[in-house]
């Protein structure tokens, strides 16, 4: 009885509706849409080193490998040596005849990203978890990043003094692409290409990623 009496009078008081809950921040979806590579960056943004701090923090909260965690991580500012990682990196290998960066959106913001152990499909593994957490965590911030596997891994490793070797590269700056996406079937073309100044980039569609069970 006084369960009832009760229940009408929440219903009689405030309504049968339920309450609205205020979300705050963005939605994984958001993060996810947002979070695009990118190769050119605003040159009057200059990224600053507690940025790049904040952007590895995310690496004290993140899942680890049977928490090994054996990633290390060097950030790099313009004021620091931006300038000797760009001479040892490769942008854009799916469009060489553009060059890119583009002369003025190079990226001055690095992290470098090194494992204190051989690596391994476990370390790959964390390596993946990291890049994907950090990006998401800039895209937060209002910047933007590109996962780099393609650089000079001896010549870094020698610039920078690394105590380990580095085995990938996140840039990190304000974009200054037009990035979108684009559903495609399994069997089509997964190159990203560039149309009128716009960067498209092929995803294959939700009903072609389930696979399919026999009735």
């Amino acid at each position: 009885m006084a369960d009832n009496y009760l229940e009408k009078r929440y219903e009689e008081t405030l309504g049968s509706a339920k309450p609205k809950v205020k979300r705050i921040g963005h939605t994984v979806d958001e993060l996810l849409r947002k979070n695009r590579s990118t190769r050119g960056y605003h040159k009057p943004y200059v990224v600053k080193d507690s940025e790049l701090r904040r952007i590895i923090e995310v690496c004290t909260k993140i899942p680890s490998a049977c928490n090994q965690q054996v990633l290390r991580f060097l950030p790099v500012t313009k004021e620091c040596g931006a300038d000797k990682v760009l001479e040892l990196i490769k942008m854009g290998a799916a469009l060489p005849e553009l060059h890119l960066p583009f002369p003025g959106t190079e990226p001055e913001a690095f992290i470098i990203c090194c494992s204190t152990v051989k690596e391994t499909p476990l370390v790959d593994m964390d390596l993946g978890i990291a890049a994907q957490s950090m990006l998401l965590k800039a895209v937060e911030m209002g910047l933007n990043g590109l996962i780099i596997g393609a650089f000079n891994r001896e010549k870094l490793k020698e610039a920078f003094a690394l105590p380990h070797p580095p085995v990938l590269v996140l840039a990190i700056g304000k974009g200054a692409e037009t990035i979108e996406l684009t559903p495609i079937g399994e069997a089509e073309s997964h190159a990203y290409y560039r149309r009128d100044g716009v960067h498209y980039v092929p995803k294959v569609r939700l009903d072609d990623l389930i696979i399919k069970r026999d009735a």
